[in-house]
């Protein structure tokens, strides 16, 4: 199953995607990537930093183009037919491996495409958004709390982040009554931090990551 792979989200939307699986997973997740109109892609370093952290826990991971990035066809909706694109992989992600626990994470505007989905399908999955998109346009708006299922969601942020407010997303987080991590000198791209990272998006899936192993990653 290692490779790439194909999901049908329309009669005019293809993406293209590529499984990391281990020998034995033991859960899944679906990784979305950052903004498509700005370099965003499914194999930006932060998101082959967590794959791989996921790979030696046990976790298949799922990752994908949106559409118009790469190989998959269509293009940029604004964050609008993203929400479908998340759909389409969360359900592909189900059925591979229906055995599987399946959660959902991601990193700017593929977290905020991620969190409303979660909105918009009622969904009970695991949910962890790296500096989740927050900005002005409507379409890129996080969901109000009242509007998501009770499940466990992490938000992970930096205090420096230059993109998102800080505060306002420990405002929504609390709101969400989501578990929120702030990395003290960690801006929107957490250079130097992505195994820390890694590590909390493996504890916000549901991993036993014990709190030592957080805690000195990258020190």
């Amino acid at each position: 199953m290692n490779g790439p792979a194909a999901i049908r989200v329309s009669a005019s939307v293809e993406l293209e995607a590529r499984w990391d699986v281990p020998d034995e997973p033991e859960r899944g997740v679906v990784l979305c990537h950052p903004h498509p109109l700005h370099g965003g892609t499914m194999h930006v370093p932060l998101l082959d930093a967590i794959t791989t952290d996921l790979l030696r826990r046990s976790v298949a991971v799922l990752r994908f183009n949106f559409r118009g990035v790469g190989r998959s066809t269509g293009s940029h909706d604004g964050g609008l037919g993203e929400i479908d694109d998340v759909a389409a992989a969360v359900e592909f992600a189900a059925t591979s491996l229906s055995h599987l626990p399946f959660g959902v994470a991601g990193w700017s505007f593929g977290a905020g495409a991620a969190l409303r989905w979660h909105a918009r399908d009622r969904s009970e999955h695991n949910y962890v958004g790296i500096a989740p998109g927050a900005g002005a346009d409507p379409l890129q708006r996080l969901p109000e709390p009242e509007s998501l299922q009770p499940a466990s969601r992490t938000i992970i942020i930096g205090d420096r982040d230059q993109l998102v407010s800080p505060q306002l997303i420990s405002d929504y987080a609390n709101r969400a009554r989501a578990t929120l991590h702030v990395l003290k000198g960690s801006d929107h791209f957490f250079y130097f931090r992505e195994e820390k990272v890694a590590c909390l998006v493996a504890a916000g899936l549901g991993l036993p990551v014990p709190a030592e192993e957080i805690e000195l990653a990258c020190q």
